[in-house]
């Protein structure tokens, strides 16, 4: 191990700059996104032996449709028909015995019975950035460590599924998904527009295949000599990161990320917009193997106008999720996908009348979970009359996070140590809600 002091104290985003750089000019490959949005951390040791042993499992897959802003519970997953919180938002029967849902879900409502809803999620942070981050995480923001969401804790312990591809992507715009203090390779592979597919993955029009394989030996050189010297596991991840892209190049699977392959019937079905096409690339992703797909769709932010802008909102979710559950039910990959809606928190039950909005409320608030394994037509947890308190089963933003852990058979208690030597694991201290599977 070198005790050259250069390495250490480099500016992080001069080493990822200088790569992005060397990625264009001695490939020819563009900036691609693999290699611009990630930052390489130290490395990561699990206790004991490097290698996880995963439990049982009943998800092979997740895709994890985020509503950033605090999407509305009331008006959405837990309506409250009969109380003066429940504003002008009808409740409307569904598939499931005694579980209502907005009237903004009516596709949502013909499949409650493959859903599960969680409705008694509560946690002591309102505010957005903080939120964001507890539910992708598990932990408390802070300014010492970046800790792994989990689709990173999701790869680094049960590695891909098809390695020619990430096992990690990040759809819309962007959020909370990291790679934490894991090595770059965890990080989530970002896409900004579905219908771009993945842009920068062919050669560049004046790069022939002659020239680019001679660029890649020069590169493999320049990094063998690189890493001899600093023998640091960054240093290695970032070589992995080159050859996952040159892989991925090559690759048949690359027309996994063109949802223009699909049928005209089928895009339609997900509606026009940028969150439902988000929705199919994730069903064509997870079709080819990656693990672990994130979808956000933001604008749930709704201090004012909120009875109009969720008008608006609630049916493209409704529209895409629908399409979404179906499409899988129908490729027979709906019991190996967990599908998950999540938010940061929910909205006050009270109505600021002035501008028709409802405020931050981390006190009660609802998520879905459905497929892989996942007993639907039911709620879980409760709220009462008003959409104010959590009553029955109430869960924690870990205790959630732990149960998607548990489908996935994610060793809940085992623990990977951060650079600066403290312990931690997937979901902290959650407990996953077992009773939720079949």
């Amino acid at each position: 191990m070198t005790t050259d002091p250069t390495y250490r104290t480099a500016d992080e985003l001069t080493r990822r700059a200088f790569l992005t750089r060397t990625a264009g000019s001695l490939l020819g490959l563009g900036a691609m996104p693999l290699l611009t949005n990630a930052v390489a951390r130290a490395g990561v040791t699990a206790v004991g032996a490097d290698a996880v042993a995963l439990g049982p499992a009943t998800a092979r897959n997740v895709i994890y449709l985020f509503m950033a802003g605090g999407m509305s519970h009331i008006d959405t997953l837990d309506p409250k028909p009969g109380s003066d919180s429940q504003g002008p938002v009808e409740a409307i029967r569904t598939r499931a015995d005694d579980v209502m849902l907005s009237e903004y879900f009516p596709n949502l409502a013909e499949r409650m019975d493959k859903v599960a809803l969680v409705r008694s999620l509560r946690t002591k942070t309102g505010a957005h950035a903080e939120g964001r981050y507890l539910m992708h995480t598990s932990y408390e923001k802070r300014g010492t460590i970046a800790h792994p969401s989990l689709g990173a804790w999701t790869t680094r312990m049960a590695g891909p599924v098809n390695p020619a591809l990430p096992g990690h992507v990040a759809i819309g715009p962007a959020g909370e998904a990291s790679a934490g203090f894991f090595d770059a390779t965890h990080a989530p592979l970002p896409i900004g527009d579905p219908a771009a597919g993945l842009q920068y993955s062919e050669l560049a029009e004046d790069i022939t295949d002659e020239r680019f394989h001679r660029r890649l030996a020069h590169l493999e050189r320049m990094n063998a000599e690189f890493e001899a010297k600093y023998d640091h596991a960054p240093v290695h991840a970032y070589t992995e990161m080159y050859e996952q892209a040159v892989r991925l190049m090559s690759s048949s699977d690359l027309e996994a990320f063109d949802i223009t392959r699909e049928p005209d019937a089928v895009r339609a079905a997900y509606g026009s917009d940028r969150f439902g096409q988000g929705c199919l690339l994730a069903r064509r992703l997870v079709e080819h193997g990656v693990r672990f797909v994130e979808v956000v769709n933001g604008g749930w932010d709704t201090h004012n106008d909120n009875f109009d802008t969720l008008s608006e909102k609630v049916p493209v979710l409704d529209r895409a999720l629908s399409a979404l559950l179906s499409d899988l039910e129908s490729r027979g990959l709906l019991d190996e996908t967990l599908v998950v809606v999540a938010t940061e928190f929910g909205r006050t039950p009270e109505i600021a009348s002035d501008r028709m909005g409802r405020d931050h409320y981390p006190t009660a608030f609802s998520s879905l979970l459905a497929g892989g394994g996942i007993r639907g037509g039911r709620a879980f947890g409760k709220t009462d009359a008003t959409g104010a308190e959590v009553i029955e089963d109430p869960v924690s933003v870990q205790d959630f996070n732990a149960t998607i852990a548990y489908a996935l058979g994610l060793p809940l208690e085992r623990e990977l140590v951060s650079p600066s030597g403290r312990p931690f694991t997937v979901a902290d201290k959650g407990t996953p809600i077992r009773s939720l599977f079949a």
